[in-house]
């Protein structure tokens, strides 16, 4: 490192900076870096603005909006013959497979809009044989039958042939748009209507079973469906008290930000020693739940025995449920207890870095509202992606095809055409098949390159979260290097940092984030279509290929975290230097190497100390919320509104307020990584002498054991 004179000696991974008395730092007198990238990241970016202009040109929101019938209609379209018929109904629900086939509307039965589903059990031939006593059979079934048809004498087999009408009509209840029969559960029975068979319309009569296994897997569906219902109640009847508790947390993560510019030490071992009491208090009581529960009937029943419950308050009944807390809780008190043995010292290190930057956060408060920024301009990519992707997902015409229930049919799933289907051999040869429409596509060559840009839709929108979150990152760490190189802080701190850095980053090195960001998004690409062949290979049985899979997914987790860290490191540099990426992120990974035991014990403990300081401002907003939510506070008992599920509100206040702790100390990390690629810039630069005077504050000083003068060792590793 420095030898006695504060030259320096070559160092074996790259060579450290030479002095140079002007250096003040982030460079000022910069010049375009990446410019290549750059013109290609602007040309992608024009592109992407015409892809998504030809999607909504050929694309149709509506073709996700609303069901689609046999005939290509939109059911509940305004100013259509459908408008009022909302919702869509199967003929003969008994030819569908799973509930899969039936949103995807490949069930080969004639699908029908209708303003209402069903509410009782008929048959065509019933209402046939009671419609000449009584016409009100005939006004109610014909609902159900095609538009065009209004001849209840026709004979039944040339009905049921042309599929005029459905041969039977079962009680059913709108889901996702759709008629599916009302499944019940009396006593551990299936019943619909409280009946458990039902006419078939061709003489048998069939077990509601059928049904059940017509939609299998539906009646979970309309579980979760339930539980949806009672969840958006509780958000409708909580939200005003959500919104207070994620209130509470941004004023208690901003006090304690601005706290560590006074008391940094004092606090930080207070969160740690706190949150170890909060954990031990945690594994006491799950022990107690145990001990309470230990011995009582039923309690003894694993969760895999009695599934998924809607009533999660089943599950804290049970030993096991409180067995699993108490183990992970006590996994967790030990990780943090050795973590603090071991690591003692580079703990104390941490502290006076994280002081240090609490006080640059102060002398700079604007860095704390910079991720409201970043949070618009994500929501902007978000959400031009998905609209992009929505309107390529409906482009094109509706395509019909054979549909036929019979298995020797050679031209089931051809195209067809619905106008000339009837007077066509396909009648002939597949009896009951018709011409059903099946999606919407066409074979331009852009309808048959849809794909393709489905995935350029979604590379493009890697790039630019990755370029928004890069942007960020360098305008932080910009604005906090202005900190760390002024001489006399804060009165060598220039004017507007955190503005001038944004202002830098966007001019001149615009093409070095792009670059940067386009190498991760590459890499997070693969990964994507990775997890893809994972999930359709799921079912297969071949051992190598799901070996082979497996490595490559975790290979490529372990690029891409990697990728984000030189990234973040190469970001400082270029704030600093102004050089352009490559360069950047080479000078990062050697003065990282050359401190490598820094890096590695260090900058994780800082990350783990900022951890925790999440971990108790959410916790202490969830504590206060579950005494609040379950009337324990007798003060306000009677404000607390009447819930279903106490937990929803709960788990969003918890998760809430660990989202805005994590965007504030996002900026707080950032500011510390900073520092520190600093620190190691400014032992190798200088030695502190008077000619050059270290820039660290004295805190670091001290506990690194370092003077200001020239002669003396380093006692830090």
């Amino acid at each position: 490192m420095t030898g006695p004179k504060g030259g320096y000696y070559k160092a074996e991974l790259g060579e450290p900076h030479k002095f140079d008395p002007t250096f003040r730092g982030p460079v000022h007198n910069r010049g375009c870096t990446d410019v290549l990238c750059c013109v290609i990241f602007v040309i992608v970016i024009l592109g992407y603005i015409v892809l998504g202009t030809v999607a909504w040109m050929h694309g149709d929101a509506r073709k996700v909006v609303y069901p689609t019938d046999s005939y290509g209609q939109f059911c509940g379209q305004q100013g259509t013959p459908n408008a009022n018929k909302a919702i869509l109904f199967y003929f003969n629900i008994l030819q569908c497979a799973n509930p899969t086939v039936l949103i995807n509307l490949q069930c080969p039965t004639t699908q029908l809009c209708v303003s209402k589903c069903p509410d009782r059990f008929a048959t065509y031939i019933d209402m046939q044989l009671n419609y000449r006593r009584n016409k009100s059979y005939w006004d109610y079934y014909k609902q159900f039958c095609k538009p065009s048809f209004n001849n209840p004498d026709k004979s039944v087999s040339l009905v049921l042939q042309d599929e005029d009408c459905p041969s039977m009509i079962v009680p059913s209840r709108p889901f996702l748009q759709r008629c599916f029969p009302d499944f019940i559960t009396r006593n551990g029975t299936l019943t619909v209507a409280n009946k458990t068979s039902f006419k078939d319309g061709h003489g048998k009569t069939r077990s509601v079973v059928d049904l059940r296994d017509a939609a299998n897997g539906i009646t979970s569906l309309l579980d979760a469906k339930e539980v949806g219902v009672k969840i958006f109640e509780d958000y409708a009847s909580s939200w005003f008290w959500i919104l207070i508790g994620l209130v509470i947390s941004m004023l208690v993560s901003l006090i304690f930000i601005l706290l560590l510019r006074f008391t940094a030490g004092v606090l930080f071992w207070m969160v740690i020693f706190g949150v170890i009491v909060a954990v031990g208090y945690g594994i006491w009581h799950c022990y107690w739940e145990y001990s309470s529960l230990k011995g009582k009937p039923s309690s003894d029943i694993t969760i895999s025995d009695i599934g998924f419950q809607t009533d999660f308050r089943v599950y804290l009944q049970l030993t096991q449920t409180w067995l699993i807390f108490m183990i992970s809780l006590a996994v967790i008190e030990a990780i943090i207890i050795l973590v603090l043995i071991f690591l003692r010292n580079r703990v104390r290190i941490a502290i006076a870095l994280l002081k240090e930057g609490s006080k640059a956060i102060g002398c700079l408060m604007s860095t704390l509202f910079y991720p409201i920024i970043t949070f618009l301009l994500l929501a902007l990519c978000i959400a031009y992606w998905a609209v992009t992707a929505v309107f390529l997902a409906s482009s094109g015409d509706a395509v019909y095809k054979v549909m036929s229930t019979r298995p020797d049919c050679k031209y089931t799933n051809l195209t067809c055409d619905p106008k000339t289907f009837s007077q066509s051999n396909v009648t002939k040869l597949c009896p009951a098949s018709q011409c059903t429409f099946a999606f919407y596509g066409g074979e331009s060559l852009y309808h048959r390159y849809i794909f393709v840009l489905q995935l350029c839709n979604l590379l493009v929108f890697l790039w630019l979260v990755n370029f928004t979150i890069a942007l960020g990152q360098c305008t932080l760490a910009g604005a906090f290097a202005s900190y760390y190189w002024a001489l006399r802080k804060p009165e060598d701190i220039p004017p507007s940092p955190l503005a001038s850095s944004f202002g830098r980053a966007l001019r001149y090195h615009t093409g070095s984030l792009a670059f940067g960001a386009l190498i991760l998004s590459i890499v997070q690409f693969i990964r994507i279509i990775l997890e893809y062949l994972d999930h359709k290979l799921k079912g297969a049985h071949n051992a190598f290929t799901r070996f082979l899979l497996c490595c490559l997914k975790c290979c490529f987790w372990c690029l891409e975290h990697f990728i984000k860290f030189m990234n973040r490191n190469a970001y400082i540099m270029i704030s600093i230097y102004g050089k352009n990426f490559c360069a950047s992120a080479r000078d990062a990974f050697f003065l990282l190497m050359r401190n490598v035991m820094r890096v590695a014990v260090l900058d994780k403990v800082t990350d783990f100390l900022l951890f925790l300081g999440k971990l108790l401002i959410s916790g202490s907003v969830g504590v206060l919320a579950f005494f609040f939510f379950t009337r324990q506070i007798p003060v306000i008992q009677e404000e607390v509104p009447s819930l279903n599920y106490y937990w929803v509100p709960l788990l969003t206040v918890i998760f809430g307020s660990y989202m805005i702790a994590h965007g504030f100390f996002n900026v707080y990390a950032m500011c510390v990584d900073t520092l520190f690629l600093c620190f190691c810039e400014d032992l190798e630069r200088n030695d502190g002498s008077p000619s050059k005077p270290y820039y660290m504050p004295p805190g670091l000083h001290r506990i690194l054991n370092k003077t200001d003068q020239g002669g003396k060792k380093y006692a830090v590793s």
